[in-house]
């Protein structure tokens, strides 16, 4: 690897790391009816394994409601077996054409834990980005003793990589404080 001053590789790994962390929030509930947490369940449709997104309308009328209404209404009975199965602690109801979901108020103990999860994921968040940091030294600490940069040059990327790391643990601290309001406030 060669010197760049752009670092790209390890601002698009670092990057990913972000994606993936908000998309793994996304699933966490927090009391306020959210369909993300919807992904990753998957319906036995005609014996193909298929997202519940992918077999109707997903819609969210009010703050504490999810409704699904699938194309097909025969497929209702199997949405809902899918549901219960997922353990995401919500328990659907039905009326043969629509799926409900009613998302229940957070007793304060739940909010509590669910925050300490937040703040846990973000840590392990934080560990994969300063690994990132960690391994783009390593290889151009290598890269300093083949004497393929100079001591100067190693100085700044170090800099360099360290305001990169920086900003995406901010992103992070920013991402976890945003979602722990988003779990207090309901």
């Amino acid at each position: 690897m060669q010197y760049t001053g752009e670092y790209t590789e390890y601002r698009k790994d670092m990057d990913e790391v972000i994606v993936n962390f908000k998309e793994h929030l996304s699933t966490i509930r927090a009391g306020r009816a959210n369909p993300a947490i919807l992904n990753g369940i998957m319906v036995d449709y005609y014996g193909v394994k298929t997202p519940i997104n992918q077999l109707g309308n997903i819609s969210v009328p009010d703050a504490r409601m999810i409704v699904i209404q699938p194309w097909d209404s025969k497929v209702v009975k199997d949405v809902e077996k899918a549901i219960l199965a997922s353990n995401i602690g919500i328990h659907p109801s039905n009326d043969g054409k629509v799926i409900r979901l009613a998302f229940p108020t957070l007793t304060e103990e739940r909010r509590l834990e669910i925050v300490k999860t937040i703040k846990t994921h973000g840590e392990e968040a934080k560990v994969k980005i300063r690994n990132i940091r960690r391994q783009a030294l390593d290889g151009y600490k290598k890269q300093e003793k083949n004497s393929e940069i100079t001591e100067d040059d190693m100085k700044a990327i170090e800099k360099d990589i360290q305001e990169l790391t920086d900003n995406h643990i901010k992103d992070i601290d920013r991402i976890v404080k945003e979602k722990e309001e988003e779990v207090t406030e309901v």
